[in-house]
């Protein structure tokens, strides 16, 4: 059993930054491919990033593509979304996810959530 918990959301001004950290407990995540997903109410939650167990290859959603990157560290069993000028399109709550197999994109593919933490830009 993975137990993952997400901190770092709050709330920015538009063009500013935040850092996402998602640490995990339970077990190791080294055999794990970690995304990023986010949701707003009434909508699906979406796929934001996502990194290899060895970081040797990530994928992002087209939208943040340039603004946002993630990155882990595997010996302090965590995942980081650096996030950089900020859209209030960016507004949600962010989820980090821990999955063994399948298609990252996909939230099926994933086994493990975290709670989620708000992140709030204004305008």
């Amino acid at each position: 059993q993975v137990r993952l918990v997400e901190s770092g959301g709050g709330l920015v001004q538009a063009g500013g930054s935040l850092r996402l950290s998602c640490a995990a407990s339970g077990r190791t995540l080294s055999s794990y491919f970690m995304g990023w997903f986010r949701q707003v109410p009434g909508k699906e939650r979406e796929f934001v990033a996502a990194i290899w167990w060895s970081a040797s290859s990530t994928d992002y959603l087209d939208s943040v593509k340039g603004r946002f990157t993630i990155s882990r560290d595997n010996a302090k069993n965590t995942v980081y979304l650096q996030m950089n000028s900020l859209k209030p399109e960016d507004t949600a709550v962010y989820y980090c996810a821990a999955g063994a197999s399948g298609r990252w994109k996909f939230t099926k593919s994933y086994d493990y959530w975290g709670q989620g933490t708000q992140v709030t830009v204004s305008s």
